[in-house]
């Protein structure tokens, strides 16, 4: 609910949604920038940020790393976007699945989708080999993966974490 004013636990005033908004086009600015931008005192700013953190408005703050300039430097790397189809859909099968997945660190985003496939997996890997051992131990050793469809990037025309937020 977005209110007039952020005191009850729960609601999102003006302010909130404008800290928000900046914090996710730039996570590093600091303190007093963002009070600043903001119009309000770093104390109150320090205060309401650590509240939406706790109040899990504010998932965590990370740093985006340039997979170009990493794979240049690095070596090729693989990206997949990969259809998973489960025999059976049963909750605890789903749940069973999800869990095996995001706990493989080459999963970077696993999503549970209706209708079509059951998950699509955004995976990312150093190279074809270490794509081959991980659709084996994931996919292939699972008796209830019924289908797979991966598709591997060729080329990311966009990327974004945002999420649209209300005019305030």
């Amino acid at each position: 609910m977005i209110t007039d004013s952020s005191t009850a636990s729960g609601n999102l005033d003006t302010t909130d949604l404008q800290l928000l908004a900046i914090l996710q086009a730039n996570a590093s600015i600091s303190n007093i920038a963002l009070a600043d931008k903001l119009r309000i005192s770093a104390p109150t700013c320090l205060r309401r940020t650590k509240r939406l953190l706790q109040e899990g408005w504010i998932e965590k703050q990370v740093a985006i790393l340039s997979s170009d300039k990493l794979g240049r430097l690095l070596g090729h790397s693989v990206t997949a976007l990969i259809e998973v189809s489960l025999d059976k859909q049963g909750e605890e099968l789903l749940l069973a699945f999800e869990t095996r997945a995001i706990q493989e660190a080459a999963v970077q985003q696993c999503w549970r989708v209706s209708p079509g496939p059951d998950f699509m997996l955004v995976v990312q890997v150093p190279d074809m080999p270490s794509y081959l051992s991980f659709t084996q131990k994931l996919l292939t050793q699972d008796a209830n993966v019924r289908n797979v469809k991966a598709f591997f990037s060729v080329k990311r025309a966009k990327f974004g974490t945002q999420i649209t937020l209300p005019r305030t």
